[in-house]
C-alpha cells in the first residue's frame, strides 16, 4: 500500500489539474451514516426510503405541505450541522493550499467540505447548509428565511426576494434534475482535469457516476518514429484516476480507474499528504 500512496503523491504533484470526486465514504468517518451499506439508512428504514422517493413529487403538487412536513418530521440524517470535517476532508483542503487541487466536487449533501475550508466546491446534490430558488438557482443560507414565522402565518413555501420562484431545500430529490449551473461546471472542470482523485464513492449514483467514465474517455494521441522509419499513432489516456475507497467500485472492475488504494479515505489521503510534503522539499 505504502508504493501507491507514493505513486498517488508523485502523480498529484506531476498533474497540472488535479480534481477530487467525493462520495458517502469520506463522510462515514465523521459519523454520518450511509443510505444503502449494511447499517444505512434505508437498509434499517426501507419505508424511508419509499417516502424519499416520492418527497419530489410531493413538493411539486403542494411545497406547501412539503415544507411544513419538512419542518415538523424527524431528520432521518440527525443533526448534520453539528457534523465535524474528519482528516480526509482537511488533507483535501491542504491540498488545495499548496495549488495542486483545483477543485473538489462532492455528491455529499453534509457541508462538510465547506465547513473544513474548501476554496473551491462543487456540492452535486446540493447541500443541507443552503436553500434554493428553483427558478433562478440563486442559493441562500436557511437564515435568510424565518421559516418557523412562515409557517405559522400559513405562508409556505418561501418565495425567492429576487424572482419569485419557489424555494426548497438546496439538496437534490429523488427525480430532481440536477441544477444546471453545477452540472455544467462539474462537467467543465472533469474536462480539465488531468488527475482525478475519487474518494469514498461507490460509484453507482449517475449521473455523478459519469464524470470519470466521461474523463477516461479523452484521449491524445502520441506520435514516435518505428524502427523502420515509419512515424507511428496511439491514442493515449490523458488523464490519470486514482481511487481511495474502502473496496473496489465499478470503475476499478471496469478499468476506469488506473488503481486503487484500498482503505479509509481519512487515513490515506492525509498519508498522501505528507509524501507530497516530503517530495516538495
Amino acid at each position: 500500500m505504502q508504493k501507491l500512496i507514493e505513486r498517488a503523491a508523485r502523480d498529484l504533484l506531476n498533474s497540472k489539474y488535479a480534481v477530487a470526486l467525493t462520495g458517502a465514504g469520506i463522510s462515514t468517518e465523521s459519523g454520518i451514516p450511509d443510505f444503502r451499506g449494511p447499517s444505512g439508512i434505508w437498509t434499517k428504514n426501507p419505508e424511508a426510503e419509499t417516502k424519499a422517493y416520492r418527497s419530489y413529487e410531493t413538493f411539486l403538487h403542494d411545497p406547501k405541505k412539503w415544507w411544513e412536513e419538512r419542518l415538523t418530521g424527524p431528520n432521518l440524517l440527525g443533526d448534520l450541522a453539528g457534523a465535524a470535517p474528519n482528516a480526509g476532508h482537511y488533507a483535501l483542503v491542504e491540498l488545495e493550499k499548496v495549488g495542486i487541487l483545483k477543485c473538489v466536487i462532492t455528491q455529499n449533501i453534509d457541508g462538510l467540505h465547506e465547513k473544513a475550508g474548501a476554496a473551491k466546491l462543487l456540492e452535486y446534490h446540493g447541500s443541507v447548509l443552503k436553500l434554493r430558488c428553483v427558478h433562478c438557482t440563486l442559493r441562500f443560507r436557511p437564515g435568510v428565511f424565518d421559516l418557523d414565522k412562515l409557517m405559522a402565518e400559513g405562508k409556505l413555501p418561501p418565495r425567492c426576494p429576487f424572482c419569485q420562484g419557489i424555494v426548497k431545500t438546496d439538496t437534490v430529490a429523488f427525480g430532481e434534475s440536477i441544477p444546471q449551473d453545477v452540472a455544467d461546471m462539474s462537467l467543465e472542470e472533469a474536462w480539465k482535469c488531468d488527475l482525478m482523485l475519487i474518494c469514498g464513492t461507490s460509484a453507482v449514483v449517475y449521473p455523478f457516476a459519469n464524470l470519470p467514465r466521461i474523463v477516461r474517455q479523452r484521449k491524445y494521441e502520441n506520435q514516435w518514429k518505428t524502427e523502420t522509419g515509419l512515424s507511428r499513432a496511439e491514442n493515449q489516456s490523458s488523464v490519470t484516476i486514482i481511487e481511495v475507497n474502502a473496496e473496489p467500485t465499478p470503475l476499478t472492475t471496469e478499468g476506469i480507474s488506473d488503481y486503487l488504494i484500498t482503505g479509509k479515505t481519512g487515513e490515506i489521503l492525509p498519508q498522501i499528504v505528507e509524501v507530497v510534503k516530503k517530495l516538495r522539499k
